[in-house]
């Protein structure tokens, strides 16, 4: 006889984990606001953030064009070469990635701001802007992963139960190869992002 903790999950272990995902994103929401509502500084400050925010959507635009188009030819291709349940996943689990990798990034840089002007009033300011703009990308990357496949096997455990399994392995690969996509475009957009505020702070201080 399993232990209760394995019988529980083994019974209700899919929707726990919809609840989850649910409870999750609605926290993520709720952050979200809280960051929007907080202080976003002086007009200096402002002046600045609006300029990295506008560089920020130029970078996000070009990544989700880039990405799409290559997504798109993996599915037709999964849809060809493997079967349209695989490919409907690998879709799925791409979209999911992109809106938690574009949603998560937009809310960092809108938090800079509010950590900087957090961190004129103290530390614990500057730190609860920081941590909940992080937070967000965090929930959202948990959250639609969990409602992604619990959702995915519901559906195909009824529409197509032979290849309900099978095909989540397209869930997966669509969400990781996205975030691989994601990732390294990011970290050459952060690593110029670095250069340029290094050498713009070098600039107005004269160095």
């Amino acid at each position: 006889m399993p232990p209760p903790a394995a019988s529980f999950l083994l019974t209700f272990g899919l929707p726990f984990a919809l609840i989850c995902a649910v409870v999750g994103l609605g926290f993520a929401l709720y952050l979200i606001k809280t960051i929007l509502a907080s202080s976003a500084g002086n007009d200096r400050m402002k002046e600045i953030a609006g300029a990295i925010e506008e560089g920020a959507k130029a970078y996000l635009g070009r990544q989700v064009r880039s990405i799409s188009f290559i997504a798109a030819m993996l599915v037709v291709l999964l849809a060809v070469f493997k079967d349209l349940p695989t490919a409907a996943g690998f879709l799925l689990g791409a979209v999911c990635s992109l809106s938690a990798g574009f949603i998560g990034m937009r809310i960092a840089v809108v938090a800079n701001v509010r950590t900087a002007q957090g961190a004129t009033v103290s530390r614990k300011k500057a730190l609860q802007a920081a941590f909940n703009g992080g937070a967000v990308t965090g929930l959202l990357v948990v959250g639609l992963a969990l409602l992604s496949v619990g959702i995915f096997w519901l559906v195909m455990a009824k529409i197509n139960p032979d290849k309900a399994l099978s095909s989540l392995v397209g869930v997966a690969l669509g969400a990781s190869l996205i975030s691989v996509f994601a990732r390294l475009g990011g970290g050459i957009y952060t690593k110029a992002a670095d250069v340029g505020a290094d050498l713009v702070g070098k600039i107005e201080q004269n160095l």
